[in-house]
């Protein structure tokens, strides 16, 4: 039951279809709904639900947001009040802390004579400019076949025009996130490759300081590490999403609304539970 895509990136962060677009390839593929989950920011929130609004799609205010807990997570929030003055505070801090990291970026990038002019990147990419923006010139100017080309090669960890960021705690994630009346729900809880006992753990620290939903129907998991999932929610009592994580050209293998090898399947009705808990929030 292919319904919902509750993990989309856009260009307003590291994906390579506009707002316009992912709305535009969900309606084509027949969904009901789209969350727009751009990372560290929802400034393409406005234009896809405008697009969404036109053609007749649901478009849900979300975010993804990334924090640390013994090591990198990544944290989903759903129906956040985009106006609210702790959720705008957290987002402006990321935003200057990334500012400041692709500047480093782009002074290896000019040692190296390459002419990159990081004002003229914020006039052509927005303010939220991350490493998708970085590797489509490092395309254009011909140091690679495409943008997972310069990602492998150049702005990937470990990479030469990679640099690290400072984030949020997890705590302090679910908090503004909660603080704007909205679901936070932890992202693709396998790839922090923890085992069982590390989940738990993982899973057991964020209830405890507000975590409310799972993503338990990821593109990458198979029906069953989703089954899996799905148990731990049901045992801890968190609101079971799911979503693509589609971004693009950056991750050819993965298509929005279906995943990898159309495994993706995620009813309307964990949207529905997802809204409610969100009114509740808002209380």
């Amino acid at each position: 039951m292919r319904e919902i895509d509750l993990h989309i990136h856009t260009t307003q962060s590291d994906g390579t279809c506009s707002p316009e677009e992912v709305v535009q390839i969900a309606k084509g593929l027949g969904l009901r709904a789209i969350a727009v989950t751009d990372h560290d920011t929802t400034d393409g929130y406005p234009a896809a639900a405008a697009e969404g609004e036109r053609l007749g799609l649901e478009v849900v205010p979300g975010i993804e947001v990334s924090t640390t807990h013994h090591g990198p997570v990544h944290i989903l929030g759903y129906f956040i009040d985009l106006t609210e003055s702790g959720l705008r505070r957290a987002l402006d801090w990321m935003i200057r802390e990334r500012d400041e990291r692709n500047r480093r970026i782009v002074e290896t990038m000019r040692a190296d004579g390459l002419d990159v002019n990081y004002e003229a990147m914020q006039q052509r990419f927005g303010v939220a400019i991350g490493r998708p923006h970085f590797a489509e010139l490092l395309v254009e100017f011909g140091l690679a076949r495409d943008v997972k080309d310069a990602f492998d090669r150049y702005v990937e960890k470990g990479q030469k025009y990679y640099e690290a960021r400072q984030f949020l705690s997890m705590e302090r994630t679910i908090a503004v996130i909660r603080g704007a009346g909205g679901v936070p729900v932890l992202a693709h809880p396998f790839q922090y490759r923890l085992g069982d006992a590390g989940l738990r753990e993982l899973i057991e620290h964020g209830i405890e300081h507000g975590l409310q939903g799972m993503e338990c129907r990821y593109s990458l998991y198979d029906e069953q590490q989703s089954a899996y999932l799905l148990a731990l929610a049901e045992e801890y009592k968190l609101l079971p999403t799911g979503g693509s994580d589609f971004h693009g050209e950056v991750k050819p293998h993965i298509a929005l609304g279906t995943g990898t090898c159309d495994n993706l399947s995620v009813p309307y009705a964990w949207l529905d539970a997802l809204r409610k808990q969100a009114k509740e929030n808002k209380k």
